[in-house]
């Protein structure tokens, strides 16, 4: 458990819905996909979950001993299905200092460990795994595995893969349970290999929406004294309507109303579509959905008709609460709601400037200091997006800046161009 987020300091009724769905799937020893939009929050109900004292007895069983193991797989810097075993069996290796086992079996865990490492061999990595996590449920722990942005591995999945993860669970007499976290279910990340009808005795999909007002006044006080803008009743009913509860939304809404020390709630909206970074969040969610899922999005922002037919194509906008129902239909939130005018007048969000934008500037000048050098992804956070290198940088937002300065640069006639540089960076050339 680890006590340093601040969502340890949230009371136990957090996302208490969320919580106990969660809680009662796995105290079934069932495994979840853990689905929402991207940026929703869902790491931020995760660290509630998994580090905040007495969730396990409020949600999930008093008398049970439960060993909770979080793979990140950002972490991933190829993606393979090799590293993706050795990256699980290390943050199980991680956890093993607080397993609730005796230091025989912690002794024994660490030796498969060690032989799945020098083997550099697939089978024998999962095989360690397997007889690791035997060992566990052997001694009254039920262990699950937090796998978290499963969507990034989702292009290497394979049959033999699925069959792996099943056959994990069968090992541990189905004591093992999963948690994928994802913008989009199994069936829809690798439809190769996750069939849904397969799936229905596998896992369970269970969609995060953005908070409600009473969650996101829970949250408020810490973002409003951490980034130091003012507080109130008005800011922080005028910041939920404009956010909907989405959390990137709230977090970059409180960095730039600490940075600007904007103390009026009027005009809100005009200060926050301003800024750069809410923007590309903007355009990461709208570039999220599909095709019918666009334009049943455009149809609700006009306050157009839905028929049931285009309303079942785009489910998930109502799954994940992109689009919420009170009386009718409508987007959840001002500030996201307000980008979509641009694709509602047919530009599809391009931007036929040529000037680059204060992020644009920073990527330039970062690729430029180390031209023909190989900046990697981690270095480029750093330099641009030093001031939320806490809430994370998605592979997405960096591309898609990375793709912005590519034309600009050739609009300007630019002798340099961004090269990519396979699973590490980009450099500038000549």
């Amino acid at each position: 458990m680890d006590t340093s987020f601040p969502e340890t300091n949230y009371p136990l009724t957090f996302r208490q819905s969320d919580a106990k769905v969660l809680g009662q799937h796995l105290k079934l020893r069932h495994s979840v996909e853990l689905v929402g939009m991207k940026r929703v929050g869902i790491s931020n109900f995760l660290r509630f979950f998994l580090n905040k004292k007495g969730v396990v007895e409020e949600y999930i069983d008093q008398k049970e001993s439960h060993f909770f193991v979080t793979v990140d797989l950002n972490d991933l810097v190829e993606i393979e299905l090799f590293p993706f075993w050795i990256l699980t069996f290390k943050r199980l290796m991680d956890r093993i200092p607080v397993l609730p086992v005796p230091e025989t079996v912690k002794k024994e865990i660490s030796t498969l460990f060690l032989d799945a490492i020098q083997s550099q061999d697939l089978f024998m990595t999962v095989d360690a795994l397997r007889k690791s996590l035997i060992l566990i449920c052997e001694n009254n722990v039920f262990p699950t595995l937090f796998l978290l942005r499963f969507d990034r591995i989702g292009p290497a999945v394979n049959d033999q893969f699925y069959a792996n993860l099943v056959g994990l669970r069968e090992a541990t007499a189905e004591r093992l349970s999963y948690v994928f976290t994802s913008f989009r279910t199994l069936e829809q990340i690798a439809p190769q290999v996750f069939h849904r009808k397969l799936l229905s005795e596998f896992s369970h999909p269970v969609y995060l929406k953005p908070v409600e007002k009473e969650d996101f006044d829970i949250s408020y006080g810490d973002l409003s004294r951490k980034y130091g803008f003012a507080d109130g009743p008005t800011m922080k009913q005028r910041l939920h309507e404009l956010t909907g509860g989405h959390i990137q939304y709230f977090q970059l809404a409180a960095i730039t109303l600490g940075h600007k020390q904007e103390t009026k709630v009027d005009g809100l909206l005009k200060v926050l579509e301003g800024d750069e970074r809410i923007r590309y969040l903007a355009e990461e969610l709208w570039e999220s959905l599909g095709q019918d899922e666009q334009e049943a999005l455009l149809k609700t922002h006009k306050g157009a008709k839905i028929s049931p037919e285009e309303k079942q194509k785009a489910m998930y906008l109502w799954e994940t609460g992109m689009v919420r129902e009170n009386h009718k239909s409508h987007v959840f939130g001002e500030l996201f709601e307000d980008s979509l005018k641009k694709h509602g007048k047919g530009t599809n969000g391009h931007d036929d400037k040529v000037e680059f934008t204060k992020k644009e500037h920073a990527l330039y000048n970062f690729l430029l200091e180390q031209i023909g050098e190989v900046c990697e992804r981690e270095k480029i956070i750093e330099s641009v997006w030093s001031e939320v290198e806490d809430l994370g940088v998605s592979d997405w937002t960096i591309d898609r800046l990375v793709a912005r300065l590519r034309t600009k640069l050739k609009k300007q006639g630019s002798k340099y161009q961004v090269v990519t540089v396979k699973t590490r960076g980009y450099k500038l050339t000549e």
